[in-house]
């Protein structure tokens, strides 16, 4: 069956130890991280300590949406980069055989690192600009709001330039020892207050599902509604992640406008988690099947024929030693998906003349690039991106009364150290196992892997049901824990608001 190209066994023994390149990827994202450390929890905080208190939550609401507007733009810029070919730079790319839609391209995966880093270099010169201190202003709603803590020997009172001296430095003459043992105490004192601790939990649990479903979304699109890479990445850059900037945005705008007490913003985030639920119930009944697959899902040839065995390899492709090292599908005139023309037993690189083809004419054993559509399934995919949509801007709604709340629950010396453990805790709770367990629960709805050179490679292709099930309950899950942990919130402040939140009269944002 048509040309193999290289010897694989040549492919084999040549492959180099590609280990280094992860050590030095690890190595670029702590450099992120370190640089984006004082921005968003002390950015968060001055911008709290700088602003009318009534304000506040606008200004933080800009600022979330931002973070957010961000990686929509990565989403459009790689998609473009993914369109230029890995080596444009070096190769001629008119005489390469293949195309962006052929699974085997390698996109320009190097461009958007380049352009983000030149980017990021001359944003931080601004930096430069900023004040040792901002000029203190009175606000007599500062005074009566500070919350009912008891005073410890970590909290000070804030100093006359308007700058709150962090709670982990005492004295400069203090030594770091001294500094660092504070730590503990501190995080103790914070975690002791359960609105504190449920707030930043229920955070966590919102921004599980985010960094869970997100990762796989694109995968997720590819092998639900049969997209390509680029485009799926496109369209979610375009659409899921605009929606969830105007929802962050709005949660800010509507704290501010309607003026809501902490009580108020801790029930606008529970209808809020539970109208987003609602969204993600609705996407169990949104995707397609997996179709018949020809040695996975339905036997060759007759496939009525009972008992006989699944396996893509078959008397009709035996003599094509076909590789099962990528996944290029092509769709019979039968209706049936091959896992590629040489699996379909194609003879010639034309795509015809296809031996695996025994249900239809002779004269029509032909195949074309591509899995074949579900019946059914533009009309499914437009409804799920509409409901996404609403889904990722509703949802969005929660993130700043919750940060609002949590900033108002703490004593203002610690306001800054409160958020770096939000921050700590999200990165922790949030951002790194959710897609491990998403990912691993998606592997388990495989049928069938890739090998390449004897071990196993990634999946091509998955049971749609399942993966649609599997992925959709997780999320709908770790949501319905956050709403838990809101109403926990709830009641707490209901029954004690005096004791979380001083000025219990006036609200927030008086």
């Amino acid at each position: 069956g048509g040309d193999q190209g290289p010897d694989p066994d040549l492919i084999c023994r040549s492959r180099t130890a590609t280990n280094m390149m992860y050590l030095l990827l690890i190595g670029a994202q702590v450099l992120l991280g370190i640089g984006a450390t004082p921005v968003q929890p002390l950015g968060v905080s001055y911008i709290d300590d700088h602003v009318r208190r009534k304000d506040s939550s606008l200004y933080i609401g800009i600022l979330f949406t931002m973070l957010v507007f961000g990686p929509a733009c990565g989403f459009i810029l790689g998609s473009f980069c993914t369109k230029m070919y890995v080596d444009a730079v070096f190769i001629d790319t008119s005489n390469l055989d293949i195309t962006p839609d052929d699974p085997r391209w390698i996109g320009a995966w190097w461009g958007g690192f380049l352009l983000c880093g030149a980017l990021l270099f001359f944003s931080s010169l601004l930096m430069f600009g900023f004040p040792q201190s901002l000029p203190p202003h009175s606000d007599p709603a500062m005074e009566s709001e500070q919350a009912m803590l008891p005073e410890r020997e970590y909290e000070r009172p804030k100093p006359s330039n308007g700058v709150l001296r962090h709670p982990l430095e005492p004295d400069s003459s203090a030594s770091c020892f001294q500094q660092l043992k504070v730590i503990p105490k501190v995080t103790k004192h914070l975690l002791s207050n359960p609105v504190f601790t449920c707030i930043i939990l229920a955070a966590c649990m919102e921004i599980a599902v985010v960094a869970g479903f997100a990762a796989f979304l694109g995968k997720y699109l590819e092998q639900q509604f049969n997209l390509t890479t680029s485009s799926a990445n496109q369209l979610l850059g375009m659409t899921a992640i605009p929606c969830a900037c105007l929802g962050i945005f709005l949660g800010g705008l509507l704290v501010k406008k309607l003026s809501l007490s902490a009580l108020g913003a801790i029930r606008m985030a529970m209808l809020v988690n539970l109208v987003s639920t609602a969204c993600y119930v609705s996407f169990l009944f949104l995707g397609c099947d997996t179709g018949p697959v020809a040695g996975v899902t339905v036997p060759y040839g007759n496939t009525s024929a009972p008992g006989s065995a699944l396996d893509p390899y078959s008397p009709c492709n035996k003599n094509c030693e076909c590789q099962t090292d990528s996944f290029t599908p092509v769709c019979g005139a039968d209706g049936v998906t091959y896992l590629s023309a040489c699996f379909a037993g194609c003879n010639s690189t034309n795509l015809t003349g296809c031996a695996c083809l025994t249900t239809v004419p002779p004269e029509n054993t032909t195949v074309v690039p591509g899995k074949c559509p579900s019946p059914g399934c533009q009309e499914a995919f437009l409804t799920f991106l509409c409901v996404m949509c609403v889904c990722s801007m509703i949802g969005a709604m929660a993130q700043t009364p919750s940060v609002i709340i949590l900033i108002r629950t703490v004593s203002p010396e610690l306001k800054s150290y409160a958020l770096g453990v939000l921050f700590l805790l999200l990165r922790l709770l949030g951002f790194i196992p959710p897609p491990l367990i998403f990912g691993a629960g998606i592997d388990s709805t495989c049928l069938f892997w890739s090998t390449f050179c004897g071990e196993q490679g990634a999946c091509v292709l998955y049971d749609n049901v399942a993966y649609r099930y599997l992925y959709v309950s997780i999320a709908i899950v770790l949501k319905s824990s956050a709403f838990v942990l809101y109403t926990t919130t709830w009641q707490c402040l209901r029954k004690n608001y005096k004791r979380y939140i001083k000025n219990h009269e006036g609200g927030l944002s008086t």
